[in-house]
């Protein structure tokens, strides 16, 4: 049996794509059910973050496991498997191990170094081991790739390099400035109470926001997080994920990792929290002068679009007495759209609204309503934030289309990607390099020396049933010896035997252990005509105490 691992992340798929074949905590176990009742597979485990899913399996013969893992992942994700194949990498024995020690140390990790994915190896390990889909090969390679990950994090300095993906969204959302003084005093809310919205709130008060409000559809979890963070002499409370959408209107930032398949905040949303605490300044931005006059100048494609919509009806004319306009019903004056709030407003009109205040100041040029631009992108680019985003769930919680409105900032897996493509890497991460080179040649060396160790064991087995055949042989033939005379014989043949086999035993363990030293087994089975069933038995009951070591043990 040989090990592979079929997998996808951000690193072979946009995100668009993962966000599609995300897989649920119950389609997980299906998934492992699924490859263990395949021909190819012996045993099975799955490792699922926000931005990896990636399908371990110990194989009989490479092609068609390919093959087998690659259709499961294809049906149990949802996505075609002609869409999925391009996106997909295949990792097989050393490689594979490589791989996963590789991971463990954070240097796939979409922010190199965080610390997070040993939790999630962690988990993906004692769910094989609860459903009996790991055995001795996973569980060996798991476990030792949590000891790879922890070496690297104690004996290097790749957390220098790296951080988790909490705190680099959290720094996008700064946008350069101190994250602590850009959090300070803040209002956030965070939705969710797993590990990583955990994470998150753990973070923001330390941080030292104002206000930490947390969301969660289970109720007692919430208020569990926010007792704790309390503690810490955090200002944290709990409320039902009902009553969302009126904590958003008093949110300065946001925080989404939930597990939820549907969207947690739509455009909409957001648009009805901003419009409804449009009357408050928000806090420490200051209110924009008010030059004299900044209507578009007569003739420019701002003034035509303006006339012809108070022409529509679409809003109101401002051309007549605007300050008194502006007092009655709280609109921008400025604004050549003629927003009016109190009819709402919609995503594409708050939008020209922002390009107009933006430009307010400049000269006038000919502006387009953007699309969705780049993920992170603010709305109004310069312009005050009134409400932050982070969404860390895969799939999105946060609707896409908030980044068109106004005063929000929206930063998400897709962006969070971007940014750390161009992140710097520490030093350190060459020696993380080299920790992984050589655990990866120890691991295979065990491995190899492993699968010898059966055929050793029945070759012992055999020997010393034929000293117990020989010793009983001469009881018959010499009866008069005595209880002294016989054990010394018997000491003496065992001893001669021991050394015969003593040198070859060893020396076939170093060889095996060597690339290409498989075939070493089966030339003392052919050489010493072992009883194949004898050398399966010992795999056995090898397997079984691997399993009771390894219970637990995670």
């Amino acid at each position: 049996m040989s090990l592979l691992v079929v997998g996808l992340s951000h690193r072979s798929a946009p995100v668009s794509v993962l966000e599609r074949a995300a897989l649920s905590v119950d389609a997980q176990v299906k998934l492992l059910a699924d490859t263990l009742a395949t021909e190819p597979a012996a045993e099975a485990a799955v490792l699922a973050t926000c931005n990896r899913i990636e399908l371990y399996a110990d194989v009989e013969k490479f092609h068609a496991g390919v093959a087998e893992l690659s259709t499961l992942l294809a049906q149990h994700s949802g996505v075609g498997l002609e869409e999925l194949t391009p996106y997909l990498y295949v990792h097989y024995e050393d490689r594979a191990v490589h791989h996963l020690f590789s991971v463990a140390c954070g240097l796939d990790s979409m922010v190199v170094g965080e610390g997070q994915i040993l939790g999630q190896i962690k988990d993906a390990l004692a769910r094989g081991q609860a459903l009996h889909t790991a055995g001795r090969l996973l569980n060996d390679l798991f476990q030792q790739a949590l000891r790879v990950g922890k070496r690297a994090h104690s004996e290097t300095g790749i957390d220098r390099a790296g951080q988790s993906l909490v705190t680099f969204g959290l720094e996008q959302l700064a946008d350069g400035a101190e994250v602590a003084q850009w959090a300070a005093g803040k209002r956030a809310l965070v939705i969710g109470a797993g590990s990583m919205s955990s994470l998150a709130a753990t973070t923001l008060a330390r941080l030292g926001v104002g206000e930490l409000v947390i969301a969660n559809r289970t109720l007692d979890r919430a208020t569990r997080l926010a007792a704790v963070l309390s503690e810490t002499g955090a200002s944290a409370r709990a409320v039902p994920m009902t009553s969302v959408a009126d904590e958003l209107t008093r949110a300065d930032a946001v925080v989404s990792c939930t597990g939820a398949t549907g969207l947690v905040l739509t455009a909409d949303a957001v648009l009805a929290a901003l419009a409804e605490s449009s009357a408050a300044v928000p806090a420490g931005v200051p209110a924009p002068a008010e030059p004299a006059d900044l209507r578009a100048p007569d003739g420019s494609l701002v003034a035509r679009l303006a006339a012809t919509a108070a022409r529509d009806g679409r809003v109101h004319d401002r051309s007549v007495d605007t300050a008194s306009a502006e007092a009655a019903d709280g609109t921008d004056a400025r604004c050549p759209v003629g927003l009016d709030t109190t009819r709402g407003t919609s995503a594409d009109e708050m939008t020209q609204h922002g390009l107009w205040l933006e430009n307010a100041d400049r000269p006038v040029a000919v502006r387009t309503v953007p699309a969705p631009g780049p993920a992170g992108d603010t709305a109004v680019p310069g312009g005050p934030v009134r409400l932050a985003l982070l969404d860390l769930a895969m799939p999105r919680d946060i609707d896409h289309a908030v980044h068109r409105v106004p005063g929000v900032r929206l930063v998400d897996i897709e962006s969070l990607a971007e940014a750390s493509a161009d992140a710097p890497m520490a030093a350190d991460v060459d020696q993380v390099r080299r920790i992984v080179s050589d655990e990866v040649a120890a691991f295979g060396a065990a491995q190899r020396a492993a699968r010898i160790t059966p055929t050793v064991v029945a070759l012992r087995t055999m020997a010393a049933d034929v000293v117990a055949g020989e010793i009983t042989r001469l009881e018959g033939r010499l009866p008069s010896l005595d209880e002294k005379q016989r054990a010394e014989i018997t000491q003496t043949v065992r001893r001669v035997v021991d050394k015969l086999l003593h040198a070859p035993t060893v020396r076939v363990k170093q060889l095996a252990s060597e690339p290409g030293g498989a075939g070493y087994a089966d030339a003392l089975r052919t050489l010493f005509d072992l009883d194949p069933e004898t050398v399966a038995s010992v795999s056995r009951a090898d397997l079984n105490d691997a399993e009771v070591k390894n219970r637990g043990r995670v």
